[in-house]
C-alpha cells in the first residue's frame, strides 16, 4: 500500500555540483561611478530647478518693486512738469505784458524835448505861432498814418518862401520826426500882422509892413525807440526819461 520513491539523481555527482539559483535583485558589481553620477544628477536637477524658480520669483518681486517706485517717480515728475509748464505759461504772460508796457514806454516822445528841438532848428527869419499834436489818422494829410504816435503840425510866419523851405529842411534832419513825411501843407503871402501899439504914428500916418508867408508844416513822429534817442534826449534836457531808460537797460528789460 505504500510506495517508496527514491530519487537517485541527488546522489549523482553532476547534480550535486549544480549551483543553486538565488532569488532577489542582484547588485551590480565592478566600477559604480556612473551610477553615483546618475544619482547625483537626478538629485541635483530638481534642486537646480527649484533654485532657478526661487531666483526668478525673487527677481520678479524685485522688478515689481522697482516698477512701483518708477511709477511713483513718474507721477511725481509729471506733477513737477505740469507745475513747470504752468510757471512757463505764467512767465510768458508776464513777459508779454512787460514787453507791451516797455514798447509803449519806449515810444514816449516828451513834448519838452521836441519843442526844444524845434527851437534849436527854427531859422531867425521864421516865427512859430502854434504847434499842435495830430492823431495818427491825421498825421499827414491824404496819406495813411505813418506812426502810431501820431504827428505834429507847425504854423507860423516866415519872411519868404525860401525861409519856409529852409525850416522844412532842418525839420527833416530831426530824429524825432520822419523826414519822408515832413512837408509843407500851405504857404501863402499875407499882410504882416501889426504889433500892438504900432498901428499909427503920432501924426496919424499908417505904416505899411511888407507881406510875409503864412505856412503850415505837418510831419509824423519818428518810430525810432526812445532808447535809441538817449543822446538827443540828454541834449534837450529830458533827464528823467533818460534815467528810467538806462535803469531798464541795466535790468535787461530794454536791450542796449
Amino acid at each position: 500500500m505504500y510506495s517508496l520513491d527514491v530519487n537517485f539523481l541527488k546522489d549523482r555527482a553532476g547534480y550535486q555540483n549544480t549551483p543553486k539559483k538565488s532569488s532577489g535583485i542582484k547588485l551590480p558589481t565592478g566600477d559604480l561611478t556612473p551610477v553615483y553620477i546618475g544619482v547625483a544628477l537626478g538629485l541635483c536637477f530638481p534642486i537646480f530647478v527649484g533654485a532657478g524658480l526661487w531666483f526668478l520669483q525673487a527677481k520678479n518681486s524685485q522688478l515689481e518693486q522697482e516698477i512701483a517706485q518708477l511709477d511713483q517717480e513718474n507721477k511725481r515728475l509729471e506733477t513737477e512738469i505740469g507745475n513747470i509748464n504752468k510757471i512757463r505759461e505764467e512767465t510768458k504772460k508776464v513777459q508779454a505784458e512787460t514787453q507791451g508796457l516797455v514798447t509803449v514806454f519806449d515810444q514816449i516822445r516828451p513834448w519838452s524835448a521836441m519843442l526844444q528841438d524845434l527851437r534849436d532848428r527854427i531859422p531867425a527869419t521864421v516865427q512859430i505861432e502854434n504847434v499842435k499834436q495830430l492823431p495818427p489818422a491825421a498825421a499827414v494829410a491824404g496819406k495813411p498814418p505813418g506812426s502810431r504816435a501820431g504827428g505834429l503840425e507847425v504854423t507860423g510866419l516866415a519872411r519868404s518862401f525860401n525861409d519856409v523851405n529852409d525850416f522844412l529842411l532842418t525839420l527833416q534832419q530831426s530824429r524825432f520826426l520822419k523826414s519822408s513825411e515832413s512837408r509843407i501843407i500851405t504857404a501863402t503871402l499875407v499882410d504882416a500882422p501889426i504889433p500892438p501899439g504900432a498901428g499909427r504914428s503920432n501924426n496919424s500916418v499908417q505904416i505899411k509892413l511888407p507881406q510875409v508867408v503864412r505856412y503850415t508844416i505837418q510831419s509824423s513822429l519818428s518810430d525810432v525807440p526812445a532808447s535809441d534817442l538817449i543822446r538827443e534826449l540828454e541834449q534837450k534836457g529830458t533827464i528823467g526819461l533818460v534815467t528810467r531808460i538806462r535803469s531798464m537797460q541795466q535790468t535787461g528789460v530794454i536791450s542796449k
